[in-house]
């Protein structure tokens, strides 16, 4: 008895729903992955067995081995106001253009009283030629930014603790510590007694102390 051939027929797969589905777990991860904060300059910090992450919004003081210091205003809600208050302490009479340049930057390297012009240029300035903010002991600007830092916060009811959890200095392995104790000084000022420190994580040494504690969750 001869076989039923059955008639092929050519197999056609909506791939509709399943590129729907790939181009929507694609914009969820981009729209839900931390971006790095930007860097101002290449700064290679000391090594240290800590790995507790850094808050997403932060104050970060960054300090190169030339010894110049920068400020980047990593919190986004406040960094407006931090400006604004910073314009009005300091007595800089900056135009509404110049702030709102000021404010589309990513750091902060500059004395005061070379922002107006370099606002008002259409130059734009590398960060390596940019001299830093002043840590002198005669004129610690860096003391009025965080001054700036700390009013804004105070009026938003932003717990002293709270802001301290999100200071961050980060120095060059190569920076000298008087560099470090001005900005010390610069937060002691202000009464703001702790940060946290930005270092490069590696292991724990085999052997040691730490090695023979058990792990926290």
């Amino acid at each position: 008895m001869p076989k039923v051939k059955i008639p092929r027929k050519s197999t056609n797969i909506d791939m509709t729903a399943m590129c729907d589905v790939a181009f929507l777990l694609l914009t969820f991860f981009i729209l839900a992955t931390k971006q790095k904060p930007p860097e101002v300059l290449a700064v290679t910090p000391p090594n240290s067995v800590s790995s507790k992450a850094a808050p997403d919004k932060s104050i970060l003081v960054t300090m190169t081995a030339e010894g110049k210091v920068f400020l980047t205003l990593g919190d986004e809600t406040k960094k407006d106001a931090i400006l604004e208050d910073f314009n009005k302490i300091k007595g800089l009479q900056l135009s509404g253009s110049e702030m709102a340049k000021l404010k589309k930057s990513e750091f902060i390297g500059q004395p005061a009283n070379q922002l107006k012009s370099s606002l008002a240029s259409n130059r734009e300035i590398l960060p390596t030629q940019m001299p830093g903010i002043p840590i002198d002991s005669t004129n610690n600007e860096l003391a009025d930014w965080i001054r700036s830092v700390s009013n804004v916060y105070a009026a938003a009811s932003v717990d002293v603790k709270d802001l301290q959890n999100m200071l961050l200095v980060k120095g060059d392995n190569a920076a000298l510590y008087p560099i470090f104790k001005k900005v010390k000084q610069a937060f002691k000022k202000n009464e703001l007694y702790k940060f946290r420190i930005v270092t490069n994580s590696e292991d724990i040494p085999a052997g040691s102390e730490l090695s023979k504690q058990p792990p926290t969750n």
